[in-house]
């Protein structure tokens, strides 16, 4: 299953939406990879993406929170923040145990719990910052 940023989930904003579709592109690169055998040579790329683009985007995502009051704005960082943490901790894993399935595993979880959260509160964020815009 190739993940895509679809019209019900952008949130209008240009900058976010095509940080999103970044985020896809290299999940689905991995995910290609991983299909073609060659998936313990991308990990490594894609955790070092990851960790750049978490920093960055949800950073974007804090600044576009507080410029419209996004009343939901404390949950979300604190996802944020767990979340990097995560991502972290797997980093760190990947570097001092190598691609063990353990560590693809954890990785997997945290990719499916980053596009849960696009779907789910950063969809919320959205239909904020439509009516903010409006």
């Amino acid at each position: 299953m190739k993940y895509e940023l679809t019209k019900d989930l952008e949130t209008g904003n240009q900058l976010i939406d095509a940080e999103h579709r970044q985020l896809f592109v290299a999940i689905n690169n991995l995910m290609d990879a991983c299909a073609q055998g060659k998936g313990r040579d991308h990990v490594a790329h894609t955790t070092k993406f990851l960790s750049d683009y978490v920093s960055k985007h949800f950073a974007d995502e804090e600044r576009l929170q507080m410029q419209s009051k996004y009343p939901d704005l404390h949950a979300h960082k604190q996802f944020h923040e767990k979340y990097k943490q995560e991502l972290a901790q797997i980093v760190n894993d990947l570097n001092t145990s190598g691609p063990t399935l353990a560590v693809l595993n954890h990785l997997n979880i945290a990719i499916g719990t980053i596009v849960t959260h696009i779907h789910t509160m950063d969809k919320k964020l959205a239909m904020h910052l439509k009516k903010a815009i409006a």
